[in-house]
Parts: structure tokens; sequence; C-alpha cells
């Protein structure tokens, strides 16, 4: 997954893009409502964590800027506001969940997963096709019952694949998102990263074809 988290809290962002990059997800991290606004304009993500007050202005009126122009992308706010009223405003003005300061990381992760989970309209996000089983969330894939080991961004890559079989996808799209702005990335990291997979997909009735010019396709190998 690819999250957006926008606080000004250096300390905090650091240790919160840590825990998320243990977990395999990709973090672009903004301290302005400015930057955060960049961000969304220019790339798409799974999920958004929104710190309140910013040092250019108040992240719920980001919140409702964005929903006002159809960014669906789900939202969990960051606050130190345990007040009620201010709960209540944070969910009407279209965050999908809120989590309050000082918090634990566990229960940080264990909102992201709940929200991306409803997101998805289904209390499993398991997929099951081609003999694959697949679980983006618990990062686990299997090929006819064999249990696989994948790198993070193996299981990345994967994940986007599978959730739009058919579709193709650029060196540059899947480029967006599987690195952040900040990483380095050579010219031929998708390739590496399409080979690893098509070889654990081999034994599979799933292929990745390469479309010359175009970018690559998962497609069921008949």
């Amino acid at each position: 997954m690819k999250y957006l988290l926008i606080e000004d809290n250096q300390e905090l962002a650091d240790a919160i893009s840590s825990r998320m990059r243990l977990d395999g997800h990709v973090i672009d991290h903004a301290a302005k409502l400015e930057d955060a606004t960049a961000f969304v304009e220019t790339g798409e993500y799974d999920l958004i964590l929104l710190d309140i007050m910013l040092p250019d202005g108040d992240g719920r009126s980001f919140l409702k800027e964005h929903r006002a122009s159809h960014l669906d992308t789900p939202v969990i706010i960051l606050t130190a506001r345990s007040q009620v009223l201010d709960r209540i405003d944070s969910l009407d003005l279209g965050a999908d969940d809120y989590v309050t300061k000082p918090f634990d990381h566990a229960e940080l992760e264990a909102r992201c997963r709940a929200v991306l989970r409803r997101n998805a309209g289904k209390s499993q996000t398991v997929i099951v096709t081609g003999g694959v089983v697949f679980d983006p969330l618990a990062g686990h894939m299997a090929v006819h019952g064999q249990s696989l080991t994948l790198r993070n961004r193996e299981l990345r890559l994967l994940e986007l694949l599978i959730n739009s079989p058919g579709q193709v996808f650029s060196k540059q799209k899947l480029s967006d998102r599987l690195f952040s702005y900040d990483d380095d990335v050579s010219e031929n990291a998708i390739e590496v990263y399409i080979g690893r997979l098509r070889k654990h997909l081999e034994n599979s009735d799933l292929k990745i074809t390469t479309l010359r010019g175009l970018g690559y396709r998962l497609d069921h190998d008949t």
C-alpha cells in the first residue's frame, strides 16, 4: 500500500514512517498542507494519515476541500484533541477514522487495516485466482497451496496487478505506486521486480505479459 502522511512533528513522522515501511508500505511525508496538496495532485494513495494542526492551516480544511473535489482516498485523522465534538466534526467532514495522540503504533496499524478493509467494501481482502491465494494485508501468497516468501515490493507489485487483471500498467505508473518520492530508483528497477514476480508465478495459471512500449499486464495463462 502507498500512504501519504501529513504531519509536522518530524520525530513522530519518522517513527510512523519507519514502522509502516517495516510492514512493506510506501510512505510519502508532507509537513505542510501546501506539500500535501501537491502530493495528492500528482500521485495516487491508498490511505492518508492527516494531522489537524499544521504550520500553514487546519487539516480539516484540507479534508473538506479534497472531499469536495471528489477525492475518495480513505483518511485517518491524527489528533491531540480528544473532545467528542472534535471527533464528530472530523467524521462529518469525511474522515474514515481518527486516532488520538499519543497513540500506540500497533493501534494505528490496526486502524489502517480496518479502514482499508472497509474501503474495499468487504471484511475479507483475500484474492483467489489462477491457483494463487493472496492476502495483501497479511502479506501472504500461496500457489496451489504452497506458501511463498515475497519481498515487500514484490507483494505490492502483485497487489497492483492482481487487483486489476487485464489492465496495462506502464513502468512509470508502477514506479509511482511502488516507490516514494525520496527513493532513488534505477531505470531497470521495475524490470527486476517483474522478473522476480514472474518466477513466483511460474507454477500458477497467471502470467505477466509485456506489451512493448506500453507496460505490463496480468493475464490468465491459457
